[in-house]
């Protein structure tokens, strides 16, 4: 989380939210003020994460179901777009982040925690993307590398910002 930068107040996206893990830890990272938008495909995995929310007492918690194109954010509002072990599992990664793009406030990055293939069972399942065709989807969409992190054994790390 410390390596996020997340700031009190901010507004950070949770894309592929799915059972919520990071949701309520970002949620309780931006508190005061901030708001996490929980951001799912599935409604039942959504439903959970609200019910989990409320009983956690986290009113800042914002339940969206996704389209499969598009997260569905609140334009121009959101400081970070944060994404764990969900790249892989997006069509069209390029015209999705790049869709995204617009939902970004100015300085507004996305970060993208997402298997290597390091692992068999990563590998066995296609449950991964290699570090540079991240890379290469990432800068289509009009994205730049800002930073990036070698601390996860089988994931890459990645930190981009606009290219504007």
């Amino acid at each position: 989380m410390e390596s996020l930068g997340i700031q009190k107040g901010g507004q950070i996206a949770d894309i592929g939210s799915g059972g919520g893990y990071f949701t309520f830890r970002l949620a309780k990272s931006v508190s005061p003020g901030g708001t996490v938008f929980a951001v799912d495909l599935d409604e039942g995995l959504n439903d959970y994460v609200r019910q989990e929310a409320r009983a956690r007492g986290l009113d800042n918690v914002q339940i969206i179901t996704e389209k499969p194109e598009d997260p569905l954010l609140p334009e121009a509002g959101i400081d970070l777009i944060f994404s764990s072990n969900t790249y892989h599992h997006i069509q069209n990664r390029a015209q999705y982040f790049a869709r995204a793009f617009r939902y970004l406030r100015p300085g507004g990055s996305v970060a993208i925690v997402d298997f290597d293939n390091s692992h068999w069972i990563s590998r066995l399942l296609g449950h991964w993307v290699a570090r540079d065709q991240i890379l290469l989807e990432m800068t289509e969409a009009g994205y730049h590398l800002k930073r990036e992190f070698d601390f996860l054994p089988r994931q890459n790390f990645l930190i981009f910002e606009t290219s504007d």
